[in-house]
């Protein structure tokens, strides 16, 4: 509970303790009072009716009638004598004091009502005052109660909201964060598929390069303008045709006389003359062939003069050298090409 609600309560507790303090100090002032007025009471009755049976004998001086004009008679020598007149003017004051002592009765009598009437009237007052005291007192604790409560209440709410404020904010930062990582992560795969895009059109575009000059080179006529040095070469290819043409009609003449000497002659095969006859006859086909497959070779070369294409590296679609050209007859790669064969 707070401190304001604390004092609060103690404040309203003192003053409810007051407040029965002056009440029972009012009862108890009233008390007295009334004791007082009760003891007041007789001692008037006494008084009046002691002097009624003093005074008794006064009024029956009236009673005597003397003549008005007689002297007075003469007073024995111990006891005064009174005339008519002063019995008459004792009776008149005896009936004046007694008159007067009845009215100061009477009105000592309205007073004592008088005043019960006001100690009655303020001491309901004071009951009253008090009962309101007390009321306000519970009415100020129920309310400083009630204040209390609802600072409470109001603290307990702001302390929720605070909480569910914190929570939220919380929440809303790592939601931010995570939008942020993804945003951030969503950019970095952009941009690699950007760069990626980039690098292949950069290699489409190097391939469509390559392929154009390759598709030039496939296509290129290394010494296409150079005619006198395209008729050198085919008149050195007619040449080595020529030549190579009558090396294989040699050989496989030679391998048909082998073959006709090895039907005709009865060979010996303890010493192996047969094997070797056969070594050699087979040495002489393959050559047989491998020139065969030169003049196919030259017969492509020559193609390729006539269209102007020969000299061009079957490989890197480079020219190939004149030199090599001349000397290695028909040649197709250059010599970097051969060397990596």
């Amino acid at each position: 509970m707070p401190t304001s609600t604390k004092q609060s309560k103690k404040a309203t507790v003192k003053t409810t303790k007051a407040v029965k303090k002056n009440v029972k100090k009012a009862v108890a002032k009233k008390a007295p009072a009334k004791k007082a007025s009760a003891k007041k009471k007789p001692t008037i009755k006494k008084a009046t009716v002691k002097k009624t049976t003093k005074k008794t004998p006064a009024k029956k001086a009236p009673a005597k009638k003397s003549p008005a004009k007689k002297a007075p008679a003469k007073k024995p020598a111990g006891k005064k004598v009174l005339t008519p007149a002063q019995k008459a003017a004792e009776a008149k004051k005896i009936a004046a004091a007694k008159a007067k002592a009845v009215a100061a009765a009477k009105a000592a009598k309205e007073k004592e009502a008088k005043a019960k009437a006001a100690e009655k009237a303020k001491a309901a007052a004071a009951k009253l005052k008090a009962a309101a005291a007390v009321k306000a007192a519970r009415e100020r604790e129920q309310k400083a109660k009630a204040a209390a409560k609802q600072r409470e209440v109001e603290r307990k709410a702001r302390e929720k909201a605070a909480a569910e404020a914190k929570k939220q904010k919380e929440i809303d930062a790592k939601r931010k964060a995570i939008e942020a990582e993804k945003l951030r992560k969503q950019r970095e795969i952009e941009r690699r598929n950007e760069e990626e895009r980039k690098r292949q059109e950069r290699r489409e575009a190097e391939e469509r390069r390559r392929q154009e000059a390759l598709e030039r080179k496939m296509h290129s006529k290394p010494y296409g303008e150079d005619a006198a040095f395209l008729e050198e070469l085919r008149g050195l290819l007619l040449e080595a045709r020529g030549e190579a043409t009558r090396q294989t009609e040699i050989a496989d003449a030679e391998a048909e006389e082998m073959l006709v000497d090895r039907e005709r002659l009865e060979y010996d095969d303890e010493d192996g003359s047969s094997v070797a006859s056969d070594i050699q006859r087979d040495q002489l086909k393959d050559f047989s062939s491998a020139l065969r497959l030169k003049v196919d070779e030259i017969d492509v070369a020559l193609g390729r003069v006539a269209d102007g294409s020969y000299g061009r590296c079957d490989e890197c679609y480079e020219a190939i050298s004149k030199p090599r050209l001349q000397f290695q007859l028909p040649v197709f790669t250059c010599v970097t090409c051969r060397a990596s064969v």
